[in-house]
């Protein structure tokens, strides 16, 4: 259990981390978002796939196949199901700029919103992963959610400073997100260890979120801005990183 709070705690304060960062850089360039975030892109499909879809199948005995299909796709119907319902936060954040900015910060907004919306489900799949007492699994899923959480806490800052959105908000929201992730990540585990018998659903239901962030945020995010080809080198390394990982310690 303590090394569930530690993990939790870590993945959430990645996302910290990276708004530091956000701060001391202020504008983070395009090429090295798109490269950084590929990365992680890579890392969550191998976590994914490695560390939730294949256990759900070997965890789901003769009706494995059904119930982690069922998983996946239940998982990522979820989360456009949470797309659709994104709010805007004006009033909750709270802006110093005039009417005419409230455009981009509506649009930063959402982004942020979205940010911290995705978060909780992977804090969930980081959570499932210690359930299912495959611990050196867990640590490789949960090094690269937090891995994904660093450039996202370094590209929020930016936009929302430009925005209008004071130092304190901003830095307040991006903390927000992080603790969001901390909370799936407690749920996810609680959940798995009450009732094992939704372990190979959970483990596939994590997976299908972490699919569904990576094929409708990241990749379409990092091959927008004319970085398409390092992109995918990056992310082909992050997924080649956590093979070589899972095969030699998995």
């Amino acid at each position: 259990m303590i090394l569930v709070l530690i993990t939790a705690l870590g993945v959430g304060a990645a996302t910290i981390i990276g708004s530091v960062f956000g701060f001391l850089f202020k504008k983070v360039s395009h090429k090295f978002s798109d490269i950084v975030i590929s990365f992680a892109a890579g890392v969550m499909l191998a976590a994914a796939v490695l560390g939730l879809i294949l256990p759900s199948l070997e965890y789901g005995g003769k009706y494995g196949i059904f119930i982690t299909v069922a998983g996946i796709f239940i998982g990522a119907l979820c989360l456009n199901l949470i797309d659709k319902l994104v709010p805007h936060l004006h009033k909750l954040v709270g802006s110093d700029t005039e009417d005419n900015n409230n455009a981009n910060l509506s649009k930063v907004l959402l982004f942020v919103t979205a940010i911290a919306i995705h978060n909780f489900p992977e804090g969930i799949a980081a959570g499932v992963g210690f359930g299912s007492d495959d611990v050196s699994g867990a640590l490789i899923i949960a090094g690269g959610i937090a891995l994904q959480n660093i450039p996202e806490g370094m590209v929020i800052i930016g936009p929302m400073l430009s925005a209008g959105v004071s130092p304190k908000r901003t830095f307040v929201c991006a903390l927000f997100t992080g603790l969001i992730e901390v909370v799936g990540t407690l749920i996810g585990y609680f959940a798995v260890s009450i009732a094992s018998a939704v372990l190979p659903f959970a483990l596939a239901f994590a997976g299908g979120t972490m699919l569904y962030v990576i094929s409708d945020e990241m990749i379409p995010e990092t091959h927008s801005h004319g970085n398409e080809r390092g992109a995918t080198y990056a992310l082909l390394i992050g997924f080649c990183v956590m093979l070589v990982t899972d095969y030699l310690f998995g």
